[in-house]
């Protein structure tokens, strides 16, 4: 081979490469609308992009790509279904349906609706939180499982099973691969932005281990978000990318260099991210004005007040009580009702949000909740009740599962020690 010939199989290699970084999810998609099938529709999908190495070195890449690697996977399932079929004649009816000429389509639509199919049908209700999450990670976003299961601190084993047995779940219930009708669709969506935030929220704010964020996590949330958008510009989709904007804006200030956890408080504002706090504002307000929106938007809110506020001493704490009085009207929950009490204690002094916080422990519904032990911590130490302010730190320490806030507690503790 000629090192011109070299060059140019590399430079293909390299474009390849990147349309299965860029187009390999969408391509997917459609796969397993033709196919009716993930494990086949993987398969065809690998087996496309081997293909398009193989051959267009010497046919040239085609003018639609997208639509040259659908009709390749399709043919390449085809004939694995007909070799399969000499030992499972079932397989013969399927690969005829398969392989019998597609009808002409608008193939923007389809794709968007495809990909749209696909998220839907990852956070089916049927299936648990986790297995949605899993499936979402893996399939729409295309994490391999090595990587979902490193995020989640579980073993890749684990993770393929639980991916497994999802699949197997949808295949046995006959879930549709669609889009919910518009009767059906607040219920399904409501899923499906469920998914979305635990998958951010477990990038955001890791639920254990050595560091604080997993930026990989919360960038592919943000990512599902800005599809969602684009494909259903619902004002609650509206307002979980603006949420997710928002926190992230202050990602990079949230720890220090040494990777410590800083509070709100004391980070620094200029290190936020201003385009993702004027993209989410701009979203929020889009979606209060639609008058159709829910509690991610309200939330998101309450986000931008934080992050428009120039300085900690300005924040509009009563507008964020009064945000929180109603986001506790339309999703009433303890969590809430906590976040409430940290902000009514910034608006009205640390001892009218200890009242509401102590009444929280008194209903037990938060027992074991990292946040209720330390936000009653701080207002006992501001409140100079250092004893009971020490216990609460203690109580927090001993379920806190995360490095850097276990290390921000026993700081805490040896201040108060002092």
């Amino acid at each position: 081979m000629s090192a011109e010939s070299a060059d140019a199989t590399g430079e293909l290699r390299a474009r390849v490469e990147a349309l299965y970084r860029s187009d390999s999810r969408r391509v997917l998609a459609t796969l397993i609308r033709v196919l009716g099938d993930f494990d086949l529709a993987e398969e065809a999908l690998h087996e496309a992009f081997a293909a398009a190495l193989e051959r267009w070195p010497q046919e040239g890449v085609p003018e639609n790509p997208w639509s040259w690697l659908v009709s390749a996977g399709r043919f390449k399932a085809v004939d694995a279904l007909r070799r399969r079929a000499r030992f499972d004649a079932s397989l013969a009816a399927l690969a005829e349906r398969i392989g019998s000429p597609m009808e002409p389509e608008n193939e923007d639509e389809r794709v968007e609706d495809d990909r749209l199919r696909l998220i839907f049908t990852c956070a089916h209700p049927s299936l648990a939180p986790e297995a949605q999450v899993a499936l979402t990670l893996r399939e729409v976003c295309g994490l391999t499982t090595e990587e979902i299961a490193r995020a989640f601190l579980t073993t890749a084993p684990t993770l393929a099973q639980r991916i497994v047995r999802a699949k197997g779940k949808l295949r046995e219930a006959r879930v549709a691969y669609e889009v919910p009708s518009r009767a059906e669709l607040p219920g399904r969506l409501e899923a499906v932005l469920r998914v979305v935030y635990l998958v951010f929220n477990e990038g955001y704010s890791a639920s254990s281990g050595a560091a604080l964020v997993r930026r990989d996590l919360s960038a592919e949330a943000i990512r599902l978000g800005r599809l969602l958008v684009e494909l259903l510009p619902e004002p609650e989709a509206e307002g979980l990318l603006a949420l997710m904007l928002l926190q992230d804006s202050r990602r990079e200030a949230r720890t220090s260099p040494s990777g410590e956890l800083v509070l709100i408080d004391d980070q620094d504002r200029a290190s936020w991210n201003r385009a993702e706090i004027a993209e989410g504002s701009a979203l929020v307000q889009r979606a209060l004005r639609s008058r159709r929106f829910g509690p991610y938007t309200l939330q998101a809110a309450i986000a931008a007040v934080h992050a428009e506020a120039p300085d900690a001493a300005s924040t509009g704490w009563a507008e964020i009580v009064g945000l929180y009085d109603l986001l506790l009207r339309i999703e009433p929950s303890p969590v809430i009702e906590l976040n409430r009490a940290v902000a009514l204690a910034m608006r009205d002094g640390p001892a009218a949000g200890l009242e509401r916080i102590d009444a929280l422990i008194a209903g037990g519904e938060l027992a074991g909740y990292v946040p209720l032990y330390s936000a009653r911590a701080d207002l006992l130490r501001r409140l100079g009740r250092a004893a009971e302010a020490r216990a609460s730190y203690e109580r927090a320490l001993a379920l806190a599962q995360q490095e850097p806030e276990r290390r921000f507690f026993e700081r805490r503790l040896a201040e108060l020690a002092g």
